[in-house]
C-alpha cells in the first residue's frame, strides 16, 4: 500500500509542463519586421491585416509603431546631407560673436568719448570749466 500512495498520479512527460515564473517577451528580426509590414502593405481584401495580425500574433499598434519606425528610419537615410563633413570649430562661431559684440562696445565707447569731448569744449565756451578726473587723457 505505500507503493500505491507514492505513486504519481500523472503521467510525466518530456515536455516541461510547467509555466516560467518571468514571461519572455517575443523578439522579431529585422527581415521579420519587413515581411510582415510588406505582406501588410499589399492586403487589398476586407479582413486581410487582421487576417495577418492573428496569424502573426501581434496588435495593431505594433504594426503600427513598426510603420512609424520604418517611416523615420527611411526620413533619416534622406535627411542627411551629402559631402564632407565641416570641419569648422564649434567655438569658432562664438568666438566670431564675442568679437563682434566687443567691436560694437569699442565703438559705442568712442562716440562716448567725442560726446565728452565736445560737452567739456561747450563747458569752456560758457565759462563754466568741467573738472578733469584723475587718469583722463588729454
Amino acid at each position: 500500500m505505500s507503493e500505491a500512495k507514492m505513486a504519481v498520479p500523472f503521467a510525466t512527460s518530456s515536455q516541461d509542463s510547467e509555466v516560467p515564473a518571468q514571461a519572455q517577451r517575443r523578439k522579431f528580426s529585422a527581415e521579420d519586421k519587413k515581411r510582415i509590414l510588406e505582406e501588410a502593405d499589399r492586403a487589398t481584401q476586407h479582413g486581410a491585416i487582421g487576417a495577418l495580425l492573428r496569424r502573426e500574433g501581434i496588435y495593431s499598434s505594433t504594426l503600427a509603431n513598426w510603420r512609424r519606425e520604418r517611416d523615420a528610419a527611411v526620413k533619416k537615410a534622406f535627411s542627411t546631407k551629402r559631402g564632407p563633413q565641416s570641419k569648422r570649430n564649434p567655438l569658432a562661431s562664438e568666438n566670431e560673436k564675442l568679437r563682434r559684440h566687443n567691436q560694437r562696445l569699442k565703438e559705442e565707447l568712442d562716440k562716448a568719448h567725442i560726446i565728452i569731448e565736445v560737452q567739456k569744449k561747450v563747458a569752456r565756451l560758457l565759462e563754466h570749466p568741467i573738472s578733469e578726473t584723475p587718469g583722463e587723457e588729454n
